[in-house]
């Protein structure tokens, strides 16, 4: 149907289709909130504000107050017009006792027509799927925050009354998955210039959508970054964001049998997700953010290089910087943000379209407030 092959070329897009499984509920791969997506997708290191209870739990360990934060984006339109993407995300400190928080996680591609093999109309509906995530993080050092996350994910795919209104597609239910995952997460600041972060992400039992009763693994992940700041002061603060993140699902696997662990452990080091961020703040009140991401198993972002025959392929920094000869430069996968304060007030917006092939806009706005 044409409904699952948008969410299988979602997959594949976000470099979670593997040799050996295609993990289900891939949206929780997407990054939530503007300003993260504007520094690449690092921020575990970070984790500063509400999305910490997505990114890091062990950093809303170090948030005072109650923080709230909102987006909205008209996700990836050149994919599939009417998918869009919101967030919304709070967290509340109990003093002495660490901090609490929520986000909830809502996707949609739109509507979808029913048509069966006579080309008649058989009737529409609204494919989603939802996450609904708790967090705690608590300073166990004055300079050490940990933190673990829960979450409930319902992904509608296909309602109960497209089977009964096409038998010729031998399914008799289905359509539907619910299951429920872990998050944990730690964040490390043992200088005034250098947050270490780490996270683990969608620990949990398989996702089912069909009546077999046969599942689908989640999209488990680890996170681990680093920020850095040459400078800080009250006036301008600069912070260099590197991180590592890897999809956990089909690693080491190896169809043949035949590839050494040497060779097969470069392989998914060269499949994981690199970003490199930078950000920064003048008094205050303006933000400019700058983020480079590459995911070349995905396909996305990178450095493009396009050979004597036009032909184009994505490279890592690390292939540019050691071969010769890869051609010239097509475009590198970019992002961009900025954000302007106000008091309590925050609006933040970013741009991520250019570490996609096909053409489209991607932009996020977010609001947050601190109370």
């Amino acid at each position: 149907m044409r409904k699952k092959a948008c969410w299988l070329a979602l997959a594949a897009l976000l470099g979670v289709a593997t040799a050996s499984q295609n993990p289900g509920a891939v949206f929780l791969m997407i990054w939530p909130a503007a300003r993260p997506t504007g520094l690449g997708g690092a921020f575990t290191a970070l984790a500063d504000d509400a999305s910490s209870v997505f990114y890091n739990q062990g950093g809303m360990a170090f948030l005072d107050g109650t923080n709230a934060t909102l987006m909205h984006s008209n996700w990836l339109p050149g994919l599939y017009p009417g998918m869009y993407y919101e967030y919304a995300a709070l967290t509340h400190q109990l003093p002495g006792y660490g901090n609490v928080g929520g986000n909830i996680i809502y996707l949609t591609t739109g509507e979808t027509d029913v048509v069966n093999e006579h080309s008649d109309f058989l009737g529409r509906y609204t494919t989603f799927d939802v996450a609904v995530a708790g967090g705690y993080g608590y300073s166990v050092l004055p300079n050490l925050g940990v933190g673990v996350g829960a979450k409930f994910i319902y992904s509608f795919l296909v309602p109960e009354w497209v089977w009964g209104l096409m038998p010729e597609l031998l399914i008799s239910s289905g359509g539907t998955g619910i299951t429920w995952a872990l998050d944990a997460g730690a964040l490390y600041k043992p200088f005034k210039f250098l947050n270490v972060g780490l996270a683990v992400a969608n620990i949990g039992p398989d996702i089912t959508y069909t009546s077999s009763g046969e599942g689908d693994p989640l999209p488990r992940m680890l996170r681990v970054g680093l920020a850095y700041y040459p400078v800080k002061n009250n006036v301008v603060s600069v912070a260099v964001v590197p991180e590592f993140s890897k999809i956990l699902v089909g690693m080491f696997y190896d169809s043949a049998g035949t590839k050494p662990f040497s060779r097969k452990l470069q392989e998914e080091l060269r499949d994981a997700w690199k970003s490199l961020g930078v950000e920064a703040k003048f008094i205050d009140l303006l933000s400019v953010r700058l983020g480079y991401f590459e995911d070349l198993t995905g396909q996305r972002g990178g450095i493009v290089m396009k050979n004597a025959d036009g032909e184009t392929y994505h490279y890592g920094l690390s292939d540019v910087l050691t071969r010769k000869g890869l051609g010239t430069i097509s475009s590198i996968g970019l992002c961009f943000g900025a954000g302007v304060e106000f008091e309590k007030f925050k609006f933040d917006l970013s741009v991520d379209q250019l570490i996609y092939d096909f053409k489209t806009q991607n932009y996020k706005f977010s609001f947050s407030y601190q109370f």
